[in-house]
């Protein structure tokens, strides 16, 4: 039997628990195949959680993924499309889209995502659970293909909508409790768009804003230049551990995130230790607009920005929340022209 819900802490419990009311027997089997198990050592901080400049609560990619599931389950009920939503991270590796970085993919985050369904179909276990389930391979391992699940920037999926909501629960930030998601979940509803494509969106504008102003705050969050800096410095001492046989591409996509700090933090070679327990113990990162030598330093300009601009009904139509709101607007304004200094450093030689 499955551990992993009676393991989770209380208050994942308690937020899964609004995204669904009922947990679908057939999920249980699948969350405990390797694959998706492997995902519990992974944290969605890409790795920021691990520095002291951040206090944020642990949450494992397999907790994200779950939770998607859980949410597509909920609106749509549909057995390949909450399949999907849960194997869309199965491809995550150690830091998350540090590797991203690490393959200079600054702008989509995407680089990873290939490997999705190499992995499920070499999965022994989960390719057994399909044929039981008489589930083809190509219907859950793209989740691209359920709007409901996953859509283009800046629509509102289930993805979009979790990541949101756990990173505002306390994974990035805590800015709202559980009665505020409460709150915000239950004004969801499924929409049709401007394209007539179904998407998720809310039932009255007031809960649209306040949604859209916590993703405002979160979207700066995430290009902040302390989270630029640490997701390009974990980057690098993955390449340079892998340049020197230290660790293996395959590693970053089977071991778990504690197991490669082990790793690190033993590394006597090119200084990996003594610079990865600087950032460790950093309380704040040093920030400038022209280059500071001598010291590690980095320029991150392209990033993705991650926001949405959700539907809303209004006079019986569905209509993007900035349209008709001012306030959403303004917000959604902010998290798109939000800048930084241009450069990020700490005082130790990391080049």
């Amino acid at each position: 039997m499955n551990n992993y819900f009676e393991n989770l802490n209380e208050t994942i419990k308690q937020y899964f628990n609004i995204l669904s009311d009922e947990i679908p027997d057939f999920l249980y089997d699948y969350i405990d195949t390797p694959e998706m198990q492997k995902q519990n050592g992974i944290s969605v901080s890409c790795g920021t959680i691990y520095s002291k400049m951040y206090n944020s609560m642990w949450y494992s990619s397999l907790d994200h993924s779950v939770a998607v599931a859980l949410i597509v389950w909920h609106f749509t009920k549909d057995k390949k499309q909450t399949l999907a939503g849960l194997f869309h991270d199965i491809a995550t590796p150690v830091f998350k889209h540090c590797i991203d970085f690490m393959n200079k993919d600054y702008e989509t985050q995407e680089s990873t995502e290939e490997l999705t369904t190499k992995i499920i179909k070499e999965s022994k276990e989960i390719m057994l659970l399909l044929k039981r389930d008489n589930i083809k391979l190509e219907e859950v391992n793209d989740y691209h293909i359920y709007p409901i699940a996953d859509n283009d920037t800046p629509q509102l999926s289930a993805d979009r909508l979790e990541y949101t909501l756990s990173n505002g629960l306390g994974a990035t930030e805590k800015i709202w409790g559980l009665n505020e998601i409460e709150r915000i979940y239950k004004n969801i509803e499924i929409q049709n768009n401007e394209d007539g494509i179904e998407e998720l969106g809310f039932k009255d504008k007031e809960i649209a804003e306040e949604f859209v102003h916590t993703m405002s705050i979160l979207s700066s969050m995430y290009i902040k230049n302390k989270t630029k800096f640490s997701m390009q410095f974990l980057a690098d001492i993955m390449k340079k551990m892998s340049e020197n046989n230290l660790i293996t591409i395959t590693d970053l996509y089977t071991l778990s995130e504690k197991a490669v700090i082990n790793k690190i933090e033993i590394c006597k070679q090119d200084k990996i230790d003594e610079c990865f327990n600087l950032w460790k113990n950093a309380i704040a990162i040093n920030e400038s607009d022209v280059k500071v030598d001598d010291v590690y330093c980095v320029s991150i300009d392209k990033i993705k920005i991650r926001y949405i601009n959700p539907l809303v009904k209004s006079k019986g139509k569905f209509i993007r929340i900035n349209k008709i709101s001012d306030i959403a607007k303004q917000d959604i304004e902010k998290a798109l022209n939000y800048k930084t200094k241009k450069y990020a450093y700490l005082n130790f030689d990391f080049n």
